[in-house]
Order: structure tokens, then C-alpha cells, then sequence
């Protein structure tokens, strides 16, 4: 199978693809041929119909993308599927799952970066509160992490810090287990620090016995055009260790060389 294939670097690569980790190869080779809003699409509907607690494909995708891209991945969801993407969200998940991530996937944010301190450091305060109480469904969380601007939300939680002494994450560690405090904090990830939260991803899709190909895949194929190498950076600076050097370790092949060709090697 002949396979053209632009990588960041602005070269195009023909090759024959082996046989051996075909699967991997043609699902990178079929995320990065789509257009960004189908790819995020077509994500989504995945996530929705295999949907876990566990699963954070759809907070990656309502919290990393503007505004805009948002907007277009659902246009594209209405065009692909005949729904919407809320429809599924709705359909298919349950209980603070489903009041969390509707209005998430519902949301268009204000992109720009004026912040006002006096409502910052009023929802700080609300924040610590509902999290004191284990209340961590309450309406109000849910409403500001998933309506405030990227920049209000950052600047909330930095007078959160400041004001309690602690990362609203590490408040939100009081059970490691529960995978409703696992998504409220990928979500303030997302937010505030994506290149973190996506080479955290990276980390664990790596670290595992047996490299977590669709986490990986994943990242790769959506962050290439957009901030992979400060991904690779930030995996790094946490992990002493090139992003490179580990995915050579842990494949091989085409779909080495192709992970290689996103991550911006030329000799890939």
C-alpha cells in the first residue's frame, strides 16, 4: 500500500507499508489525513460509543481547542454522524459523568485575555468551598470551569493557590481512585496547561507493559500541528528522557518512522 504523507516539516514521504503493526500505521496514516475538525469528529463518536469513566478523550477535546475549533469539530460531528455531538454526550453517558461533560462539549468560551480579579478571586473562593464540602458535582464548580475564558479560569485558580496555599489539583488528589476527580482534574489540565496534560498522556501511553497505541496515536496525530514539540518538551523536562528516544524504544518500523516524521524529523 502506497501512502502519501506530509509530515510537519513540509516534506511529503511515500512508502510500502509492512506488514506487522499495519493496524497502528493505518490509524496515524487515517487521523492525520483528516481535516482537523473531522478528526476531532470522528474522536469524539469513538469516545462516546466506547465510553468509560475513565475515558478523557472528550474533556481533551472541549478544553484544548478554541472556541472556534470546538465549533467546527461539531459542525462536522452534525455532518458526519446526522446528530449532535451533545446528543451523544447526553445519550451515552450518566450521573456527574454527563453534568460535567455536556456542558463542556456545550460551551463556546470567550477567547480573549482580559480577566476580571474581582470575580477571580470571588470563584476561587466558591471553588475551595464546594471542594472543602467533597462537593465536587456542585453546579457552581461545574459552571465556571466549563463557561469562564481560558484566561479567567487560569487567573482563578492562580488566586486559588495563592489564597489557600495549595493547587486546586492536589485538593482534588483526596481520592486518587475515583474517576470523577480524575476527570475534573484533566479538565483543569486541559485548561491551563495542555502541553502538561498531554505529555502526561504520553508518559503513561508509553510506561505501560505494552505501549498504549490509541493514547499515543492520539496526541500525535491531534497536537502535531499545534504544540508537539512542547509536548516533547515538557515530556522531557518531567522525564529526563526525548520524547524520541522513547518512542523508538517502544516501536518500530513504519510507525516508528512516522511518529518520528509528526514529532519533525526530517531523516524519519
Amino acid at each position: 500500500m502506497l501512502v502519501l504523507f506530509e509530515t510537519p516539516a513540509g516534506f511529503a514521504l511515500f512508502k510500502v507499508l509492512n506488514e506487522g503493526k499495519l493496524s497502528e500505521v493505518q490509524r496515524l496514516v487515517h487521523l492525520w489525513a483528516l481535516e482537523s475538525a473531522e478528526r476531532d469528529a470522528f474522536l469524539a463518536n469513538e469516545a462516546t460509543k466506547k465510553w468509560t469513566s475513565s475515558n478523557q478523550v472528550l474533556v481533551e477535546i472541549a478544553c484544548t481547542r478554541s472556541s472556534d475549533q470546538l465549533f467546527s469539530a461539531k459542525k462536522a460531528y452534525h455532518v458526519l454522524y446526522k446528530k449532535s455531538i451533545e446528543e451523544d454526550v447526553a445519550h451515552h453517558t450518566t450521573g456527574d459523568y454527563r453534568k460535567l461533560l455536556l456542558p463542556l462539549v456545550s460551551s463556546h468560551r470567550y477567547e480573549g485575555d482580559e480577566v476580571n480579579l474581582t470575580i477571580a478571586k470571588a470563584e476561587a473562593k466558591i471553588l475551595h468551598e464546594k471542594i472543602s464540602k467533597k462537593a465536587y458535582n456542585d453546579d457552581d464548580l461545574i459552571r465556571i470551569l466549563a463557561t469562564r475564558s481560558k484566561a479567567q479560569v487560569n487567573a482563578t485558580l492562580n488566586h486559588y493557590k495563592d489564597a489557600f496555599g495549595k493547587d486546586i489539583n492536589k485538593d482534588l488528589k483526596e481520592d486518587p481512585k475515583d474517576e470523577f476527580l480524575s476527570l475534573l482534574r484533566s479538565t483543569v489540565k486541559c485548561l491551563t496547561r495542555p502541553e502538561k496534560y498531554f505529555a502526561k498522556i504520553v508518559r503513561l501511553s508509553i510506561n505501560k507493559h505494552g505501549t498504549d497505541e490509541g493514547a499515543l496515536i492520539r496526541v500525535v496525530a491531534t497536537r502535531a500541528e499545534i504544540d508537539l514539540k512542547i509536548v516533547a518538551d515538557e515530556y522531557q523536562r518531567r522525564d529526563s528522557v526525548p520524547l524520541d528516544r522513547a518512542i523508538v524504544k517502544d516501536t518500530t518500523g513504519d510507525y516508528e518512522k512516522m511518529l518520528l516524521a509528526l514529532l519533525g524529523h526530517n531523516d524519519a
